[in-house]
């Protein structure tokens, strides 16, 4: 971590806790059989992309989902299905950020959406006495309030220059390797953090 002053943190998988198997389940409860060859399909991609940088809202896209699931299910149902991916914050993970803030300057940045966005801050809440999980960093960008989404280089750009960041002091975490290697197109260190692991096993 010589020469590293900043440290920007992706969220799923990283400090936040992701199953999609449990967003598969649900899916299939409500009458989805091949849920995930309609989800690896490259006209599903699409809608997701344009939720994850704001350019459909809301409506448009549980109306997306129920259209390319072939699904009848209520708003609510829908939204809980896809938020059912979304677990927990591990306190010790927590504790550790807590601990970097003494050295290093923190931030997140997160390909997410709204519907999401509201149930992680909530969980976050719930689970740490009412605080706020933006509150841990100096500045958090998601995809959907920036329009623009990793791995694009030009995103991460964005970020360097909207908190007056060095890239060559900033070093990005995140457990997709396409959006690390997006981070170092952008003259940033990446640290990507593979499977099995977590933000405890870097050697800070």
């Amino acid at each position: 971590m010589q020469n590293i002053r900043n440290i920007i943190f992706d969220l799923g998988g990283v400090l936040l806790n992701l199953d999609m198997q449990k967003t598969e389940d649900a899916f299939t409860a409500m009458g989805v059989k091949n849920f995930k060859s309609l989800f690896a399909l490259g006209h599903a991609a699409s809608f997701f992309k344009e939720y994850e940088v704001g350019s459909i809202d809301d409506e448009q896209f549980i109306t997306s989902l129920q259209t390319l699931a072939g699904i009848d299910a209520g708003r609510e149902a829908v939204i809980a299905g896809w938020n059912a991916m979304l677990r927990d914050f591990p306190a010790e993970r927590i504790e550790l950020l807590k601990g970097l803030k003494q050295n290093y300057r923190l931030f997140l940045f997160s390909n997410t959406n709204a519907i999401h966005l509201q149930s992680f801050q909530k969980t976050y809440s719930d689970t740490f006495s009412g605080n706020l999980l933006d509150d841990l960093f100096e500045k958090t960008w998601y995809s959907h309030s920036i329009n623009m989404r990793k791995p694009d280089v030009k995103a991460f750009e964005y970020v360097l220059k909207d908190a007056g960041l060095q890239a060559a002091e900033t070093m990005f975490i995140d457990d997709a390797l396409v959006n690390v290697e997006g981070a170092r197109a952008a003259g940033m260190h990446g640290h990507h953090l593979e499977p099995g692991k977590s933000v405890l096993d870097i050697a800070w």
